[in-house]
């Protein structure tokens, strides 16, 4: 098995209906195995086993209760180290694919309360207005104090065309929201592009699938030829980006990177954990081989003005992207710091169709920085108008925010290098704050696009000088 096929999946969070990308490794013996195994606590634990088999007030299986102590070590460790049960385990199979069915909802786990971490874009939640920072406390008549993440996902998750209520806490709302959302088959479009102007190009990536370096080959030869020659500038939209797929990654950063400079390396306990990604095919191409697809990109995207555009809700494998092009100086990244997700999961499979997703590296960008419970800052700050003055803003949940995540061990004091300030003034009021919508990710209205637009025409302007 290749390096790469055991470096295991670099997604966030779960999801209720949306199934973050991965990589399979096999379940091995390792030196660890050999330790002797604390007798006590195993003792403790038989005990406590034959109590329940015994005396619970109604019958227990043995299935469930190792299947729970299971589920139970697992989510003890840090927010992403989950029990795959068959369901779950086929969902994060179905996702790298990029159809799956659910509300489209990136969640975590707070003080025993679901917490939103993003809706994902054009799905039902993300139509229906939940908001990063929401907390569900209900979904129809079951309260989910108490409830298992992996549960309460499962919950949401159902039959295409069916109806959930959703019963949620958010801040500044003197009262619980209820919102009825209808289930959906959902297909995420991962990459998106389009000519904003003559000589400047947009591309927007929802999410790291198996196919996103292959269709943003396709998208970048297209606008070159819509465009009828090399452009200007590019803006490259990973905004509320989630993650995926670690060869994704590896693949959008190879596209405007030279051939084999370093995009991240990992540092783990185990050798299959250590890793160093270089842009090069044998790092992103599916499986053994295929042709190279980034061989057709033109070569003047190699070399184009680059403004990365990033936000709270971007996460994992787009930080990965925005690490590796800031470190290479490749690209101005601007708005404001990403999420901060800096570690790798990886699926192990049990049989019979279940497995366990635990956290077996940390990654760094080539420069050496983790990005775990940090994020990557940008170079240039620019803050969303439509969150000015709002103490929850949009998307103010990170990584850090989380319960029993994982600490940052190479932390500094890194801040943006200049800041752009919104020419607008804060809305005092809720019913002005509530006038004020977030604009539509690559519409004319974006306030970030338009000022990334205006940096790149000045880089233009500058070069021509």
């Amino acid at each position: 098995m290749r390096l790469l096929e055991k470096a295991g999946l670099i997604g966030l969070g779960l999801v209720a209906g949306v199934s973050v990308s991965l990589h399979f490794a096999a379940v091995a013996d390792k030196e660890t195995l050999a330790t002797p195994l604390p007798i006590e606590e195993l003792r403790a634990f038989s005990e406590v086993f034959g109590r329940i088999k015994s005396d619970y007030v109604e019958p227990v299986t043995d299935k469930k209760l190792i299947t729970d102590a299971i589920a139970g070590m697992l989510n003890g460790l840090d927010p992403h180290s989950a029990y795959l049960d068959k369901e779950a385990f086929k969902e994060l199979q179905e996702g790298t694919h990029g159809e799956f069915g659910g509300l489209g909802i990136e969640v975590g786990m707070e003080d025993g309360i679901i917490k939103v971490i993003s809706p994902i874009e054009d799905t039902p939640a993300y139509h229906a207005g939940i908001k990063s920072g929401d907390f569900i406390i209900k979904l129809d008549d079951t309260l989910i104090k108490g409830m298992a993440l992996n549960d309460a996902v499962k919950r949401m998750r159902g039959k295409p065309g069916s109806k959930i209520l959703l019963t949620i806490i958010r801040k500044d709302e003197p009262k619980p929201l209820e919102i009825t959302l209808v289930r959906a088959v959902i297909k995420v479009q991962s990459v998106k592009s389009k000519l904003l102007e003559s000589g400047y190009g947009f591309v927007r990536i929802t999410q790291f699938q198996e196919m996103t370096g292959e269709n943003l080959a396709t998208a970048l030869e297209n606008m070159v030829k819509q465009n009828q020659g090399p452009l200007k500038g590019l803006v490259l939209d990973l905004r509320n980006d989630p993650g995926g797929l670690l060869t994704g990654a590896v693949a959008v950063s190879s596209a405007f990177l030279p051939k084999d400079a370093l995009v991240v390396y990992t540092e783990g306990r185990t050798e299959d954990a250590k890793m160093r990604l270089t842009a090069n095919p044998e790092n992103y191409l599916h499986g053994n081989g295929g042709n190279d697809y980034l061989k057709t990109v033109p070569e003047s995207i190699k070399s184009v003005p680059l403004v990365v555009l990033v936000n709270a809700g971007s996460a994992s494998a787009s930080e990965i992207v925005a690490g590796a092009l800031q470190d290479h100086k490749r690209a101005v990244i601007m708005g404001v710091q990403t999420f901060g997700k800096g570690s790798v999961q990886t699926v192990l499979p049990l049989g019979n169709n279940t497995g366990i997703k635990l956290t077996t590296a940390r990654y760094y960008t080539p420069g050496g920085r983790s990005i775990q419970a940090k994020g990557i800052v940008p170079d240039i700050l620019v803050e969303d108008p439509a969150s000015a003055g709002r103490d929850s803003g949009l998307f103010r949940l990170r990584e850090a925010d989380l319960d029993k995540h994982l600490i940052n061990d190479k932390p500094s004091d890194e801040k943006p290098r200049s800041a752009i300030k919104s020419t607008l003034t804060p809305p005092d009021t809720k019913e002005e704050m509530s006038k004020i919508a977030p604009a539509e990710f690559g519409s004319k209205n974006d306030y970030q696009l338009n000022q990334a637009l205006n940096l790149l025409k000045g880089m233009q302007i500058l070069k021509g000088k």
